[in-house]
């Protein structure tokens, strides 16, 4: 989605528009950019969808595209933490540096280490925005939740009672993890996940 807004095509231009407002990009138009994409040669070994799709409708458009998804990760944050996580943040536009008032605090407050020049956030960064994001990704994303692990209860169970001993391809599997903790605890939780290992 950056990557179309940067390139200010027409659905580029729309994209930016509703992201500012801290609203969700109609399916259709999403649907479009995420084609678009993997059909690349770059995605012909695979590829990771990170926060696609972000509703059932969009889902089952992937499915109807004959789109196969692997392994759906849900990484667990609160949404305190997810608000401090993001109203934190600041950026050196220039260089695309990145600052956080926790995290990764500049040397002076507002202020680029290297440059000096003055920091600046991202307008869907507002609090204000982010509690928006978080009240339509409870009422519109959070349900793919339950829809991917009925699916993947439903492709177990087929896959249980098949006379077959071969495992049917495209199956996909679904796994919870905690995203608190450091980038390192984290990033391994999620190749524990991408591995197979089921406690993570």
């Amino acid at each position: 989605m950056r990557a179309a807004v940067t390139a200010k095509s027409p659905l580029g231009e729309a994209v930016k528009q509703i992201m500012e407002q801290g609203a969700l990009v109609p399916d259709q138009i999403i649907t479009e950019v995420v084609k678009e994409r993997i059909a690349q040669n770059d995605c012909i070994g695979g590829f990771l969808l990170d926060g696609f799709p972000r509703t059932i409708p969009q889902a089952k458009a992937l499915h109807k595209a004959g789109i196969a998804i692997d392994l759906v990760i849900e990484i667990a944050v609160p949404d305190e933490e997810i608000v401090q996580r993001l109203s934190g943040r600041w950026i050196h536009v220039a260089s695309g540096r990145v600052y956080h008032e926790r995290y990764n605090p500049p040397l002076v407050a507002g202020c680029d280490d290297v440059t000096g020049a003055p920091l600046s956030q991202r307008s869907d960064d507002d609090r204000a925005t982010i509690l928006e994001r978080l009240k339509v990704y409870h009422a519109v994303t959070e349900p793919l939740v339950d829809y991917y692990n009925t699916i993947a209860q439903q492709e177990s169970e087929t896959q249980s009672t098949s006379q077959s001993a071969t495992p049917r391809k495209n199956t996909v599997r679904c796994t919870r993890i905690d995203g608190l903790g450091t980038v390192e605890e984290v990033q391994a939780r999620i190749v524990a996940a991408l591995n197979g290992n089921k406690q993570c």
